[in-house]
């Protein structure tokens, strides 16, 4: 069910379609290799949480407070195999 207060539902709903479309293989090296090539750096979850605090998400992005330096920005992430990329600084 949509939401007609958010409107950026519908542009997020085709963004989570298209990135989970994009997955290749359940094989997390594999997938991990082949978002590597388009995105450059990835974390898993556990990767994410060591580098960055999450401030809030709303699929496909992910609000972050990067540890090292406090800066601020987003990644996305796909569900399955779960992995987060393509961090802008905001």
């Amino acid at each position: 069910m949509s939401d007609p207060s958010d409107p950026t539902e519908g542009l997020r709903r085709l963004a989570v379609a298209s990135i989970n479309g994009a997955v290749e293989s359940d094989d997390a090296t594999a997938e991990r290799t082949r978002l590597e090539s388009v995105y450059g750096q990835v974390w898993n979850t556990r990767e994410l949480s060591s580098e960055y605090d999450v401030v809030g998400f709303l699929a496909p992005f992910v609000e972050v407070k990067r540890k090292a330096d406090g800066a601020h920005g987003t990644l996305k992430f796909q569900h399955r195999p779960r992995f987060y990329f393509n961090f802008v600084q905001s």
